[in-house]
């Protein structure tokens, strides 16, 4: 009898479960224990990963996904390499509408993996024709057979951190985690995260990280959309001149 190799079936087996690594220097000044849960260990190197498998193969539990299907969506860059990896081991075409403060190798990337990719200015409105949100929604209603994954108002992003990444945290902690920091893009991570995490113990801290020339912080504080809030800035994966649906701010 033959000895069964031992191998996974393709990279997406390997979305998930990452490991939480102990920040002992950064933190030696600081009183409690302090973890991080590294993303950067999923194939596609980021927590996109999880959301662009979880989303696609609802898709295709639905039946609105059939191979050779297109996948559309707006991204600064991480989302986009995730969807291009899912797509292209799955059988389908991806086209991606890029933010321009997206650095120029991960562009290069993305097209490197089989994407199609269109890159919009990334200081402008979002209801201008030329912002990525409006030219993703072009494509789609351009290209039959395509769905338009939308990450920023889709429940399903939430869902994937919920069923994922928080289960994960609490079994990795033993339930002893005070506190949760997460950068807020899209929301999804730390909306998803944190909705799990407090049905398990409602005190548990949730600190969303936003940045300088982002509405989310003052929305957050007042309710209130403050376009004056809004600046050019540089940092990728972070920071929105939206309010997303995929945030959940009452987490």
């Amino acid at each position: 009898m033959k000895e069964q190799i031992k191998a996974y079936n393709s990279v997406l087996d390997l979305i998930g479960n990452t490991p939480l690594i102990k920040l002992n220097n950064v933190t030696s000044n600081l009183e409690g224990n302090y973890y991080a849960k590294v993303e950067a260990f999923n194939p596609g190197h980021s927590t996109k990963d999880r959301i662009a498998l979880y989303i696609i193969e609802e898709a295709e539990r639905q039946g609105i996904l059939s191979p050779g299907d297109t996948i559309i969506e707006t991204t600064s860059g991480n989302t986009g390499f995730s969807l291009a990896m899912v797509s292209i081991i799955k059988g389908y075409n991806c086209i991606l509408a890029v933010s321009s403060k997206s650095s120029k190798d991960k562009i290069d990337m993305l097209r490197s993996m089989g994407a199609k990719v269109y890159v919009c200015p990334a200081h402008v409105s979002a209801d201008d024709e030329r912002s990525y949100y409006n030219v993703a929604k072009r494509l789609h209603e351009e290209t039959k057979g395509s769905i338009y994954i939308n990450q920023y108002f889709n429940q399903l992003n939430i869902d994937a951190h919920y069923k994922t990444t928080g289960p994960e945290i609490w079994e990795q902690t033993n339930g002893k985690i005070t506190h949760l920091i997460a950068c807020s893009g899209t929301g999804g991570t730390l909306s998803g995260t944190a909705k799990y995490l407090k049905e398990k113990n409602p005190n548990i801290r949730i600190l969303g990280v936003d940045a300088y020339g982002s509405v989310l912080k003052k929305y957050h504080e007042t309710k209130e959309f403050d376009s004056e809030e809004i600046y050019p800035y540089r940092i990728e994966g972070l920071g929105k001149n939206l309010i997303p649906t995929a945030t959940d701010f009452d987490v």
